[in-house]
């Protein structure tokens, strides 16, 4: 790379750690994460933040960008997540090292950064942009690790009977867990996409049975905000979900391109 004369009134050490700098930049930038492309296109984000690892209980605060800024949007509402707390899971950015790592059955939810997939209830149809997939008597989310439908929403009359064996994702409750309401009404966030055997799988955002009520490793919240979610979101402006405790958050919220924190999301 071409530098020009070093100025008469720079000191030697000073231009040869300048030139280092200049001559390191290129290369920096190729390092770049590749989830900062998605996170520079996305137009929405549900964002959803934790006292700390272990918190059940958690707030969500949806932000549009405006130009390079995000703006909050509405207000922030409560939230509850996996019954053991967070985990760093497989999302658009590599899990970090330091902290709890997402394990199918521990209870975590999946902390990172991650897609926003298509919508699913028991009703025919509900009042959402994202595509929408009435659940039925047959629908399963397979947490089988080695099962090849590992981590998808399978119909048993498609897969049969042995591609559901051993599988405990009903996606009708009420049907088999007396009238339960959680997958009424809800969205797919797209953990593990990539269905690495083990580390995770049917994260979704769906309704509580009651306020507060942990979960597997979800993020349930009430009816209402619910329905103003999914009304809210669109898959034109890819919006993206993002779980983390405070201190992750604000230490990544530079380098990931995360909204200041407001707040409604601050206990």
């Amino acid at each position: 790379m071409f530098l020009p004369a070093r100025p008469a009134s720079l000191h030697p050490t000073r231009w040869l750690l300048l030139a280092a700098v200049l001559a390191a930049t290129p290369a920096l930038a190729k390092k770049a994460p590749a989830a900062l492309a998605p996170m520079q296109q996305a137009q929405q984000l549900v964002v959803v933040t934790t006292s700390g690892w272990d918190d059940t209980q958690g707030r969500l605060q949806t932000y549009v960008r405006q130009g390079k800024d995000w703006k909050p949007a509405g207000d922030a509402f409560a939230v509850a997540i996996g019954k053991s707390g967070s985990a760093w899971g497989e999302g658009l950015f590599p899990a970090q090292k330091a902290g709890p790592q997402k394990r199918e059955g521990d209870g975590r939810s999946p902390a990172g950064i991650y897609g926003i997939g298509e919508a699913f209830g028991y009703a025919p149809s509900v009042s959402t942009k994202l595509k929408y997939q009435q659940m039925q008597a047959s629908n399963w989310c397979i947490d089988v690790p080695n099962s090849p439908f590992y981590n998808q929403i399978v119909d048993e009359k498609d897969v049969g009977a042995l591609g559901v064996e051993g599988v405990s994702e009903h996606m009708r409750l009420d049907l088999h867990n007396d009238g339960d309401v959680r997958y009424r009404q809800g969205f797919v966030i797209q953990h593990n996409a990539s269905a690495t055997p083990g580390r995770g799988s049917c994260i979704f955002a769906h309704l509580w049975r009651t306020p507060g009520e942990a979960t597997a490793g979800c993020t349930a919240m009430a009816p209402a905000n619910m329905e103003a979610l999914q009304a809210w979101l669109d898959p034109k402006k890819q919006p993206l979900f993002v779980l983390l405790p405070k201190t992750e958050y604000i230490r990544l919220q530079h380098a990931w391109s995360l909204p200041l924190l407001t707040a409604g999301t601050l206990r």
